[in-house]
């Protein structure tokens, strides 16, 4: 059997990457990784200042190497990373202005086989800390979008609501697994 593959989901807040995460994890019987700004948060209450970005970045790799660990002792085909660490680069961009972060994230993102950029069509919920409001989740898609791009990166836009989505998303690593 193959190494297993890491899978990223990306995009703007409120855009459905837990719920997806975990709908994909269970379908295809893989581990998944939560976003470490979440806990960071919740455990703070509050968001972090722009020193604590790459403790954040890297915080969120480690935890996928466990979950690659994890997953190569049970066979498991996947990992699925709810967030990746350009999404820490990206909101220290957009929040902080500082680019910094952004090789380090584009490096750490050469280890994905596929990422699943989520679009902003679903219906934007506050929950907490990190919730900047539906206005900004058109900027920050572009510049995740824009920072795939630029670095030759393998992706796919995922769009629909609930199980929609999880189907469109599933089809996209189906056809991975087959390759």
């Amino acid at each position: 059997m193959s190494a297993p593959k890491l899978i990223a989901i990306v995009g703007a807040e409120s855009t459905g990457k837990t719920s997806l995460a975990r709908a994909l994890a269970q379908e295809f019987h893989s581990p998944w990784v939560p976003e470490y700004l979440r806990r960071f948060c919740d455990e703070r209450g509050r968001t972090p200042y722009v020193h604590e970005q790459a403790l954040i970045l890297e915080t969120q790799r480690i935890h996928e190497d466990v979950a690659l660990q994890e997953a190569a002792a049970t066979y498991a085909p996947l990992v699925i990373c709810d967030t990746a660490p350009l999404m820490t680069a990206v909101y220290s961009e957009f929040i902080f202005g500082d680019v910094a972060l952004y090789r380090r994230a584009i490096e750490c993102h050469h280890r994905y086989a596929h990422t699943l950029l989520l679009c902003n069509d679903l219906l934007w919920l506050e929950d907490g800390f990190q919730r900047d409001g539906p206005q900004v989740r058109a900027r920050i898609f572009d510049l995740i979008e824009a920072n795939l791009e630029s670095a030759g990166l393998s992706y796919s836009v995922i769009d629909g609501d609930g199980h929609t989505r999880t189907l469109n998303a599933m089809h996209v690593i189906d056809n991975l697994l087959k390759r």
